[in-house]
């Protein structure tokens, strides 16, 4: 039998390590005393009370997680479609061109894609009159637009894998296929509808670039407060800020694990039936 090089395990060890320990120490100086964020003065927890009586934190907090939910539902409505279309209709007119049009997105550039926003919504005010300024209207809207291409790929993937003699069995006993889709395909793609919602809700809460473009005055998203407050100095709030924001996503991640795994138990469970 052939041995195992202890190469390997160590080579693991070192990226695990590289990729982990500044979030640890991220972690770790969150609960600094010191008001300097590499000088450890002594264990304290008043950097979170300082984060929650910062207006201005509440407020892009408050705006980011609006967004980010509005955007990652309406994103998962329109990916799944999408997605739906291109695996379930076979063959047809502009297949090629609509398929382009999901996976674009995926390898835009973010400079590219919030300029082209912008411009589009400044003819649009410009001919029709809305949306009236920029805003978080806008902010959702061009969120929607590159996290729904995500939310395609990962509903694609779960349609690709899956057993259609199970809806052509529906439709045998007279099932209409909108009550098909309702009752069999979307209990079934479930756990990849909550993997891309999560998906497009880090994505939106994460972005930067494309908020930058298309943001006016009084509508600015938590990465932007970040981003304009680190450009003066890293302060211990914000370890605080990204303390929980790893704490959210971790919970997050860990749900969308557990939809996934019940679901393919379920998936198990059904074809031992069969």
């Amino acid at each position: 039998m052939m041995r195992r090089s202890p190469f390997l395990p160590l080579i693991c060890i070192a990226g695990f390590v590289f990729l982990y320990a500044p979030i640890v120490s991220l972690v770790v100086f969150s609960f600094n005393e010191s008001k300097l964020v590499t000088v450890w003065g002594g264990f304290s927890t008043k950097w979170y009370g300082a984060l929650f009586r910062d207006p201005q934190i509440l407020g892009a907090a408050w705006v980011s997680l609006q967004v980010a939910a509005i955007a990652a539902t309406v994103a998962v409505i329109l990916g799944t479609l999408a997605a739906y279309v291109l695996m379930r209709f076979g063959r047809f007119r502009s297949r090629a061109l609509l398929t382009g049009m999901v996976t674009a997105p995926l390898v835009m550039p973010e400079v590219i894609t919030g300029l082209s926003l912008l411009l589009l919504f400044v003819a649009m005010e410009q001919i029709f009159g809305w949306p009236a300024g920029r805003g978080m209207t806008t902010i959702i809207i061009a969120h929607t637009t590159f996290a729904m291409a995500y939310v395609a790929v990962v509903v694609q993937s779960r349609l690709t894998g899956m057993d259609q003699s199970v809806e052509e069995a529906a439709m045998d006993l007279g099932a209409r296929p909108v009550r098909v889709f309702f009752d069999i395909t979307l209990p079934i793609i479930s756990p990849a509808l909550v993997a891309g919602w999560l998906l497009a809700f880090t994505l939106s809460l994460d972005d930067l670039v494309v908020a930058s473009f298309v943001t006016g005055p009084g509508a600015s998203t938590l990465p932007m407060v970040i981003f304009s407050k680190v450009r003066m100095g890293v302060s211990p709030d914000i370890n605080a800020l990204a303390t929980i924001i790893i704490a959210i996503v971790g919970l997050g991640v860990g749900l969308a694990m557990w939809v996934m795994v019940r679901g393919r138990n379920r998936d198990k469970a059904v074809q031992r039936t069969e």
